[in-house]
């Protein structure tokens, strides 16, 4: 068979397209006939001189609302600094440093003969203060790892333990723990600067996981059988506690917590942002500083849960309003349902300003009993049948196992 060659199918077109570029270079470059007349070459029309450009004039936008005329009263109610001096105004440290130490006093002869009592202090985690500490132990001590051990946190953004739990601490320890209740950073009766150290949800979790670290020097307590308990704030520390990484806890319980700050602050309002938003490491509300407030929510946290963990809440809570706490409920009952236990009590038995806040810690504050409601035993019952099956404080591990 013949092969044609390539150039036979390409030559006619490449000739074309050759003439067609000769005729062009042709035009452009071959000298005019003999003859014919030159032709200037067309002038360039001159471009009349550039008019300067007139500034178009900047308008202002003027938001509309600068022009509503401000209500002073509202606006001095609304204002909430984020200046640290604010922090506190007013109080009277000398004040609180004596009603606590008046209420201490009264701690030896309530514990005489039932109750090994101290005040102690353990130096924080962080590395800049020394924490005072309330420790409540059975008067016999079992041998080495003998006993289990709680962390019990008090409430109050500016609060401190007080003596209004004694009954509840005088039943855990017949039961054979060992208690010991931290007055962490910002808690009320240590003077001034440990007042103005508060740190909400920040290093005042740290002053009470650090509360283990002086259980540890306590040969009699079973490292591995340490809980942790709080109420209304002290329950939220215990949230962030179990909540983090890593921590010391076999279990918790959090009663009323505080659970998430970007709605509680809004809920609360100025006067109760002040205490915030005025604090050294936060120093703004949330709007302004909404990952450091996601970050000191317990809600936004529950998937860290590794522990088994008992909430109790209430329908009638003024202070911790159930519309917070039902967030938390209903998180650690869709996402934890193997290791969270909650409970909400309907409008149960009211104690105190705040209705159903404290309706598990009615206390009688002249005789230190408890004032029972249905409600209130019904919560310490599964508080005490919870702890004893995870931290089995009956247990005496100081000695061999019985055997069969």
């Amino acid at each position: 068979m013949t092969v044609t060659p390539r150039s036979s199918f390409t030559g006619p077109l490449v000739a074309a397209m050759l003439a067609v570029g000769l005729v062009a270079v042709g035009v452009a470059q071959a000298p005019p006939p003999a003859g014919t007349p030159q032709q200037n070459p067309p002038q360039t029309q001159a471009k009349p001189p550039a008019q300067p450009q007139t500034q178009k004039p900047r308008i202002e936008r003027v938001d509309p609302r600068a022009q509503v005329p401000m209500d002073p009263a509202r606006a001095r109610r609304l204002f909430v600094p984020t200046d640290p001096t604010y922090q506190s105004v007013g109080t009277n440290y000398q004040a609180a440093i004596d009603a606590r130490t008046k209420t201490e006093a009264r701690y030896p002869e309530l514990c005489k003969g039932i109750i090994d009592f101290q005040k102690v202090t353990y130096r924080s985690r962080i590395g800049d203060l020394d924490i005072p500490a309330y420790l409540f132990q059975p008067i016999t001590k079992r041998g080495a790892k003998g006993h289990a051990a709680m962390v019990w946190v008090h409430g109050g953004v500016h609060g401190n333990w007080g003596i209004s739990m004694f009954p509840f601490v005088k039943e855990a320890v017949a039961r054979g723990y060992v208690i010991i209740a931290p007055d962490y950073r910002g808690s009320t009766g240590y003077g001034e600067a440990h007042h103005l150290a508060i740190d909400y949800g920040g290093y005042e979790v740290d002053d009470t996981i650090s509360a283990v670290d002086y259980l540890g020097t306590l040969s009699h307590v079973d490292p591995d059988r340490i809980g942790i308990m709080g109420w209304s704030h002290g329950g939220y520390i215990t949230l962030l506690s179990v909540f983090r990484d890593q921590h010391p806890f076999k279990a918790g319980a959090a009663i009323v917590p505080v659970t998430n700050l970007l709605y509680r602050l809004s809920r609360k309002g100025p006067g109760y942002q002040w205490d915030f938003s005025t604090q050294k490491r936060i120093q703004g509300l949330p709007f302004e500083k909404p990952a450091l407030y996601i970050e000191r929510s317990p809600l936004y946290h529950v998937d860290k849960l590794k522990v088994p963990l008992l909430v109790h809440v209430a329908t009638n809570d003024t202070d911790v309003n159930y519309d917070e706490d039902q967030m938390i409920v209903d998180a650690l009952r869709s996402r934890k349902p193997d290791l969270a236990e909650t409970k909400t009590y309907i409008d149960p038995a009211p104690w105190g300003n705040s209705v159903g806040h404290a309706f598990s810690r009615r206390v009688d504050l002249n005789t230190l009993e408890r004032v029972d409601s249905p409600e209130q035993i019904d919560s310490w019952n599964r508080t005490w049948v919870f702890f004893e099956w995870w931290l089995r404080p009956y247990e005496d591990r100081s000695k061999p196992p019985a055997t069969k």
